[in-house]
């Protein structure tokens, strides 16, 4: 009421300024009146501008914020050649290269091209598909240390650091056998004793497996357990279980959008899922899970598994993972998928994958079967068609792809594919990024083992100094695992090891452990699999693998 009293009041005045237009002084009252309406609406449209563009600059901040989660995964495919291949004539690639390079592809695309299912077909039969080990010499103090009398013996080097010696005479064989620990490696040698005129020195053994070995003097290990440890230590690498991502590409999907989006399951998929293995249902599974709940649902109620010569096969099949309505990125999908080293990609249509659409650190290498869309003329069964490509620094592996590369017999398709996936694996963990992960994780795991072995054998011959309290031992079966396992295991062993040495301190080039909110914060960086991991060990990558 007092606003529109004070509005009224306003008017008449200004009203009577302007009804003196002939009064002397009139004109110059009115200029100033319009002088100062002019000055108000000029601050007026000064300010309302200026909220107007810090409200534009507002969202335009919150669009970047909520956009750049998105782009950093994308990978934008080139506009001219998505509509050349919706448009060209004659049969599409299974794989088409990165735009930026970095990738190589299996056959490539020259000897590709002209591949028919009818012409002759050479390559290797079943029995020559052969897993790759992934460190042959991992198991050797297991095979030929632990079940006959040896010693170990211990020391830090100033140059090489933590080194662990094992030592064992085979008198049988006239011979002595020696595992030197580094953080490099592990040089495995075996010497006449004929070389020497006696009972050698540990100092003088490690020095004929590295002659850059400086130390004068080596700890014996008297702890009972060590063997223990050491195979422990040894075999970290070795694991009998392995995860792989299963994508479905439809036609005319180009865009790792439309590729995760896919939440149905034709029944060509679905017959090509039977080959690889069995659809299990994941509540109360008592397999190898390959980091999928088994007990709440929360990712999904089937999963696809096998058995493969030993090993145990978990297939990250992302029609089956949980679809989320509204999240074009399906991040409890890519959370699983990008966080895989190999994935299968299954093409339903003519339309290529292109090498680096799927956007993830972890990812390294992709096998891509197309089903052959005539069948065989003389045999009468489905053809597929294999491709495959990996990035750069990836060396090849076998089992090599026949001429032409198409399946008829679904059994050897199944060897042949599942062979692919592991050595595909083993393979990529010699990649740069993961060679350096490793490489980290194993001098970790190493130092550990080093102040473990030297604080037990000290409190075996009573020395007071180390507080044994807590038991660090793990049992064998530990010894195998994923990159990332591996990894938590090393952090883990570190921190008690401090604490058991009473040396609390921080580890160099690597982070404390954290309370679990900051973990959770953690996992969530890289649960689309496109974080930036600092110091992420699969030491198998194989992420749980």
């Amino acid at each position: 009421m007092e606003g529109d009293k004070s509005e009224d009041a306003a008017t008449p005045r200004k009203r009577s300024l302007t009804s003196v237009d002939t009064e002397p002084g009139a004109e110059s009252a009115k200029n100033t009146v319009d002088m100062l309406d002019s000055s108000v609406n000029e601050k007026k449209t000064v300010l309302s501008a200026s909220i107007s563009q810090k409200e534009t600059e507002l969202f335009e901040i919150i669009e970047k914020l909520q956009g750049s989660r998105l782009d950093e995964q994308r990978c934008e495919f080139p506009l001219p050649l998505k509509s050349r291949l919706l448009t060209g004539d004659g049969e599409l690639p299974i794989v088409l290269p990165s735009k930026l390079g970095g990738y190589w592809i299996d056959p490539p695309l020259v000897r590709s091209a002209d591949v028919s299912p009818t012409s002759s077909h050479h390559g290797l039969h079943a029995d020559g598909y052969e897993i790759m080990e992934r460190d042959g010499e991992a198991k050797s103090y297991r095979q030929f240390f632990r079940s006959r009398y040896h010693h170990s013996f211990t020391a830090v080097d100033p140059s090489l650091g933590p080194l662990v010696l094992s030592v064992c005479l085979e008198e049988e064989d006239n011979r002595m056998r020696v595992i030197l620990r580094m953080k490099e490696c592990s040089l495995h040698g075996v010497f006449s004793l004929s070389l020497f005129p006696g009972i050698p020195s540990a100092v003088e053994l490690a020095k004929m497996l590295c002659d850059r070995v400086t130390v004068s003097k080596f700890e014996v290990v008297s702890y009972l357990k060590a063997p223990v440890l050491i195979s422990t230590f040894d075999e970290h690498r070795v694991s009998s279980n392995f995860k792989f991502g299963v994508l479905y590409q439809k036609e005319d999907q180009l865009t790792e959008e439309d590729i995760l989006g896919n939440d149905e399951e034709s029944e060509e998929f679905t017959d090509f899922l039977s080959i690889l293995g069995d659809t299990v249902q994941l509540q109360g599974f008592t397999g190898f899970r390959g980091g999928l709940d088994v007990c709440h649902g929360q990712t999904g109620s089937q999963a696809l598994v096998t058995s493969f010569h030993g090993k145990e096969i978990m297939f990250h099949v992302a029609t089956k993972l949980p679809f989320t309505d509204g999240d074009p990125q399906q991040l409890q999908r890519k959370r699983h998928i990008g966080n895989d080293i190999v994935a299968l990609v299954y093409q339903e249509g003519p339309t290529p994958f292109l090498a680096d659409v799927i956007k993830s650190h972890f990812l390294h290498c992709f096998i891509v079967v197309r089903k052959v869309p005539r069948e065989m003329e003389d045999t009468g069964k489905a053809a597929y068609r294999v491709n495959l490509t990996a990035r750069e620094d990836v060396p090849p592996f076998g089992p090599v792809l026949p001429d032409p590369p198409i399946f008829t017999d679904r059994s050897l398709l199944r060897e042949f594919l599942l062979t692919k996936l592991i050595n595909a694996e083993i393979s990529c963990y010699k990649a740069e990024q993961f060679s350096r992960l490793e490489l980290r994780t194993r001098s970790s795991l190493l130092e550990s083992l080093q102040a473990e072995l030297c604080t037990r054998s000290q409190c075996m011959v009573g020395d007071p100094s180390p507080s044994s309290n807590a038991e660090n031992v793990r049992g064998g079966s530990e010894g195998s695992g994923g990159f990332i396992e591996n990894f938590k295991r090393a952090i883990r062993v570190r921190s008690h090891s401090f604490e058991t040495l009473s040396m609390p301190r921080r580890i160099s080039g690597l982070s404390p452990l954290k309370p679990k909110a900051e973990k959770d914060a953690d996992s969530e960086k890289i649960a689309d699999g496109t974080g930036q991991v600092e110091v992420r060990d699969q030491a198998s990558p194989q992420e749980e693998t």
